[in-house]
């Protein structure tokens, strides 16, 4: 009987122990990685503030960018100075971190706790474009322009003054319309 019952359980077909499909929702507002050096640019801009030889305290503000449909990457790196070491595609050590630094490729923004930045400050340190009609090598169709949300409602200002807020979730659009996401799960100490 013990042996009916563990081939009973083993290989199992059920639908239940299968993972559900993503909801309809997030699958609308999914948007493939572009390819090439344009959806991917590399740091090229000045560390913003003082160069301190570690990062210190940080406060975390998550930034998405979208152009041509596609998701730009915003890489590791921004705001710090080489020599750089790497660990599974995350900054492991830099020579120096300024005030605002990225050290993965997701988005995921880090400030020193006092600093009073805006979007224009991520964007120069990152050495790629932002106005009302760019955003990095893309530009607005005509009689459009580049749209921010800030926690998922518009921002009306002009995009370089958006505030990196503690905890903000900022999506930078340029093209189509893209479902804007109002929140992000920071990790735990940002």
């Amino acid at each position: 009987m013990l042996a009916a019952l563990g081939v009973a359980g083993c290989g199992s077909t059920d639908r239940a122990a299968q993972a559900p499909p993503p909801p309809p929702r997030l699958l609308a507002e999914a948007r493939p990685i572009g390819r090439g050096p344009a959806f991917q640019p590399a740091v090229s801009g000045p560390v913003i503030g003082a160069c301190r030889p570690r990062p210190g305290s940080r406060v975390g503000v998550h930034v998405e960018v979208f152009a041509a449909n596609r998701v730009v990457l915003i890489p590791a790196g921004i705001g710090t100075k080489p020599p750089r070491s790497f660990l599974s595609g995350r900054i492991s050590g830099a020579r120096c971190y300024g005030d605002v630094v990225t050290l993965d490729p997701t988005g995921l923004v880090l400030l020193r706790a006092r600093a009073r930045l805006m979007l224009g400050d991520l964007f120069r340190s990152w050495g790629q474009s932002l106005s009302a009609r760019r955003v990095a090598s893309f530009s607005a169709p005509a009689g459009d322009q580049v749209r921010v949300f800030v926690d998922g409602r518009r921002w009306r200002g002009p995009p370089a003054e958006v505030p990196l807020s503690v905890h903000s979730e900022i999506v930078v659009e340029v093209g189509p319309y893209v479902p804007p996401h109002s929140a992000y799960t920071f990790p735990p100490g940002s």
